[in-house]
């Protein structure tokens, strides 16, 4: 059989708001979030609350990054977001506390079914847990949890979950060694 996409339909997914509200986000999200300007921080967060996230204080977001759904992200203390982060939020995405998203990085929540010839969308929620921090131009994928303090290195695609205070590295990204965190001297 040989993919189809004449017959695609994805009609089942719903992205939880509706025409206007998407229209609105659309337009904020380009003037507000993907422009290059370094827009207020304090803005952009009031702006996602708007809309319905879930953000905590001290969140910090550079500029360039895309949000596709805000409604469908939640975002802990002191959290970063740098520079053309892409958060492709079909489903929920959880950041938790003190989470750094570098630069470039991808949060994917779908795909699609490669084994159809109707090349189904598959969605699945990603949850970064407190002190995760994605590198530069990483990519995590559908249905992948990055443990407490982990860390998917640069450049690398998670594909499974990462357990807490392991560093993972490469295409798929695998164990490299473990994260040790110093506390702060005096």
């Amino acid at each position: 059989m040989k993919t189809n996409l004449s017959i695609y339909n994805n009609a089942w997914y719903s992205t939880g708001a509706g025409r206007i509200k998407r229209l609105f986000w659309y337009f904020t999200n380009i003037l507000f979030f993907i422009n290059p300007l370094n827009i207020s921080s304090g803005l952009k967060v009031l702006l996602l609350k708007f809309f319905g996230a879930k953000i905590a204080e001290g969140v910090v977001i550079k500029p360039g990054v895309n949000i596709k759904y805000p409604w469908r992200l939640e975002i802990g203390p002191h959290s970063w977001i740098g520079e053309k982060v892409w958060i492709d939020n079909l489903v929920a995405v959880k950041v938790g506390a003190n989470c750094c998203l570098s630069q470039g990085a991808m949060l994917l929540t779908g795909s699609h079914d490669y084994k159809k010839a109707t090349f189904d969308l598959m969605v699945g929620e990603i949850v970064l847990e407190d002190g995760a921090w994605v590198g530069a131009q990483a990519v995590v994928c559908p249905k992948v949890r990055v443990g407490s303090h982990a860390v998917v290195a640069v450049g690398s695609v998670a594909t499974g979950d990462v357990p807490e205070y392991e560093i993972w590295q490469g295409n798929p990204a695998v164990f490299k060694r473990e994260r040790i965190v110093f506390e702060p001297t005096d």
